[in-house]
């Protein structure tokens, strides 16, 4: 592969370029040198460098039931890689190289994007390895199911952009205008519509806990819920102007025998605020199962305190 293919341009050429396309090139430029294209028996994707002593972020369905295969660098440079630990309920997996792996990409937080923002998808669609492509975020907070056996679970605050994804892509890089990582392409939705989990404070706890323990332990209540209201009363009262509405209990789950009812609203959970299903999910690790956790529910107007213990989720 030519040395110079992901080179800088000239200062004359740059000079020649519009705005938009200084941003692309420089960030394809940047970001281009920490993304591999990865494949194993079974399948092929891309996967993100995230430390320098090899380490890459891709998606669990990339790498499916694997346990090793192979990654190659934008430069051409191969190596075998292994699995670290993958997480189907996030679509989030960790490989680590054998031997020198990509340089590591810069992580930054979804938390800071807005609609129509420009970002950049770098991976290896169709197995054309380095290739780029641009667009916007085209809407944000979206939720992607994800399954694992028997056990489905929403990915919350997934980002959504028209940037060109196409099979291959997956486990690529969605960057902002810094060069930032701020997800890793997930799915094609449809024509024009692509998907990425978001590099947040929730898939950063998992990322870390895939590197250190290889799998992700997730505790479970039983509850399916959707954001509401609080009542007005209530608002000016305490200042919260959302909860999460019950819609249905699991019989039998923890929140049922800890008394929780349909039509409950959900104001907290161990005295943590709830508003969305994303609030439950960040909590719901490893170390709160059996955990005697404080609920505060309002019933027919009244304040409502109840004691949930998690279980552990299994798929």
């Amino acid at each position: 592969m030519p040395s110079d293919l992901f080179a800088e341009p000239s200062e004359p050429s740059k000079r020649a370029l519009d705005a938009y396309s200084q941003v692309v090139v420089a960030v394809a430029h940047a970001l281009t040198p920490h993304v591999a294209s990865i494949r194993h028996r079974r399948g092929s994707g891309s996967a993100v460098a995230f430390t320098d002593d090899g380490f890459l972020l891709t998606n669990a369905h990339v790498v499916g039931r694997e346990t090793s295969g192979t990654a190659v660098a934008a430069d051409g440079t191969e190596s075998r890689f292994d699995l670290v630990g993958s997480d189907r309920l996030s679509d989030l997996a960790v490989i680590r190289a054998r031997g020198d792996g990509p340089p590591a990409a810069t992580l930054g937080t979804a938390d800071a994007l807005f609609v129509g923002e420009l970002v950049v998808a770098v991976g290896s669609p169709l197995g054309l390895s380095g290739s780029v492509t641009a667009g916007v975020v085209s809407a944000l907070g979206r939720s992607l199911p994800a399954r694992d056996g028997r056990t489905t679970r929403l990915i919350e605050d997934v980002i959504q952009t028209d940037a060109a994804l196409n099979p291959g892509n997956s486990g690529g890089a969605l960057a902002n205008s810094a060069g930032e990582v701020v997800g890793i392409n997930t799915a094609v939705a449809g024509i024009g519509l692509g998907l990425a989990v978001p590099i947040n404070p929730t898939t950063q706890r998992i990322i870390s806990t895939l590197l250190g323990e290889g799998r992700v332990r997730r505790a479970y209540l039983g509850i399916v819920g959707a954001p509401a209201p609080v009542p007005a009363p209530l608002a000016q009262r305490t200042g919260r102007q959302a909860a999460l509405r019950l819609a249905e209990v699991i019989s039998g789950g923890p929140a049922d025998a800890a008394g929780l009812k349909p039509g409950d609203l959900l104001l907290s959970i161990a005295r943590t605020p709830v508003s969305t299903a994303q609030d439950i999910q960040r909590q719901l690790f490893g170390e709160v199962i059996g955990v005697a956790l404080p609920v505060t529910v309002l019933r027919n107007g009244a304040m409502v305190d109840v004691i949930a213990v998690p279980a552990e989720l299994t798929t």
